[in-house]
């Protein structure tokens, strides 16, 4: 009661009607379903980033090979392995870093249980070698850049005179050295100078695997968003667009202007229906 005699009459506490939690809730799902695909793009970047740090690293000791050998690559036929040379070349490298085989955006073995890795999936390094170590990874070298053994001609029916075999070379910026793959290795070259060869073709599908002599298809994997990472023999690291893949120079006489260029006449059309959306080169 007030001091002259009435009453005070006190306001109830107002909560939220449930029109105004519906607005509220409206609101947060849309600022979710705005910032979620974006920070799912900075994920994504930032795993891409992650990658290329790692092959910055794979500079430093492929760069440190060749310096103890007289700037020369392995011996590809010497070690057990033809494509997976560098597995056991490098092996007391990378040994107590093991992190660094492995590409942020491919960490899990592939479903089905294969040796083979993908687009997002590790391979097993097969046994053998000079040690039966079998080492996870996601990163394979080119396998023309080994040095054949005195007489050898042919590695895998790749011609050993195209091998780059040492690390001085000139172009240096436009030969791939190692990269994201699905398999230890490949050798890109068109078979018979034929676009079909499955040497070079294109994969079918985004991690098609259809045996180890399937040279491209091995690093043509959507790791990156149309992109993969790859280290060159200068050193570098950089993206390069999964159609840019049959423009570099992967051994001595690979025709940079080839059938699967657009300098060579190829179109969109001629790719499988998956990659035809990526930039063409």
């Amino acid at each position: 009661m007030s001091a002259n005699g009435g009453y005070v009459v006190m306001d109830k506490p107002r909560g939220f009607t449930l029109i105004e939690l519906l607005v509220v809730i409206a609101i947060i799902a849309l600022l979710m379903g705005i910032l979620m695909p974006a920070l799912a793009r900075v994920k994504k970047q930032a795993k891409s980033a992650a990658c290329k740090m790692n092959l910055h690293q794979w500079a430093y000791i492929w760069s440190m090979y060749c310096d103890d050998n007289d700037g020369y690559f392995p011996v590809a036929s010497s070690l057990g392995w033809k494509r997976g040379t560098w597995v056991i070349a490098l092996r007391s490298q990378y040994r107590t870093k093991e992190g660094i085989l492995i590409c942020p955006r491919a960490t899990k073995r592939h479903p089905n249980g294969a040796d083979w890795g993908g687009p997002s999936y590790t391979y097993i390094m097969g046994a053998g070698g000079k040690y039966d170590w079998r080492e996870e990874a996601s990163y394979g070298a080119n396998c023309w850049i080994y040095k054949p053994m005195p007489g050898e001609t042919q590695i895998q029916q790749r011609e050993t005179k195209d091998n780059w075999k040492t690390k001085d070379v000139r172009g240096a910026d436009k030969v791939p050295l190692f990269a994201d793959t699905m398999w230890r290795g490949g050798g890109p070259f068109y078979e018979g100078g034929s676009p079909g060869s499955v040497r070079i073709s294109p994969p079918e599908y985004d991690g098609q695997w259809v045996n180890f002599k399937s040279e491209m298809k091995h690093f043509c994997i959507n790791r990156h968003d149309g992109f993969v990472n790859h280290l060159f023999l200068d050193w570098s690291a950089r993206q390069v667009g999964l159609k840019e893949l049959w423009t570099l120079k992967w051994h001595r006489t690979f025709p940079i202007n080839g059938p699967w260029t657009r300098a060579g006449g190829c179109i969109p059309s001629d790719w499988p229906e998956w990659m035809r959306g990526f930039k063409d080169y």
